[in-house]
């Protein structure tokens, strides 16, 4: 069964999850006029791709692609992908992800990733991030996850601090080459 549509802009659409997902608490202190919600399909024209390069490398991204990516989530991904995202009313200014990954241990447990933690420049020092992680670890806690993680550079560790999260680990990582074209 697909989410509910919501009003988008003034336009209906379905959104990736359900927005029943989302904090009450987290969108009461949102800034006027500002909504956190689930990702749209429209989100491609809203400047989601954008935000993202705060954050890392994106890459020229098209709208069929997008487009793709987005059908594979909200079908084969359902239940697995919650990508929400702030809006100003105008543009998409914050988004974060989590992605719940099925276990065998601790009974069958879902754990909860939170991914991709984002929040446009000038938008910057209005507590946005905060609140997109308190939603993320909001849905997480609704949908079943017996615990979150996530990665952070240790010049960001005292914010996830903040967030309720703790230090429980290091983190390994094996990158690996792009294939090389023929």
């Amino acid at each position: 069964m697909n989410a509910p549509e919501i009003l988008t802009n003034g336009v209906s659409e379905t959104p990736l999850f359900s927005g029943d997902l989302i904090s009450p608490a987290v969108a009461a202190i949102l800034p006027e006029s500002y909504t956190i919600r689930p990702m749209c399909k429209s989100d491609y024209a809203r400047g989601f791709l954008d935000v993202l390069r705060v954050l890392t490398t994106v890459g020229d991204i098209t709208e069929s692609q997008w487009d793709e990516r987005y059908k594979w989530m909200e079908t084969q991904g359902k239940g697995a992908y919650y990508l929400l995202v702030v809006d100003d009313g105008t543009r998409i200014v914050g988004t974060g992800a989590l992605i719940v990954e099925r276990k065998f241990i601790h009974n069958l447990g879902l754990v909860g990733h939170i991914e991709d933690i984002a929040v446009a420049k000038d938008q910057q020092g209005k507590k946005l991030g905060l609140k997109i992680i308190r939603a993320l670890d909001f849905i997480a806690e609704k949908v079943g996850c017996y615990k979150s993680i996530l990665d952070c550079s240790e010049a960001n560790e005292g914010f996830y601090v903040k967030c309720g999260f703790k230090r429980a680990g290091l983190e390994m990582a094996h990158y690996y080459e792009a294939p090389k074209s023929t």
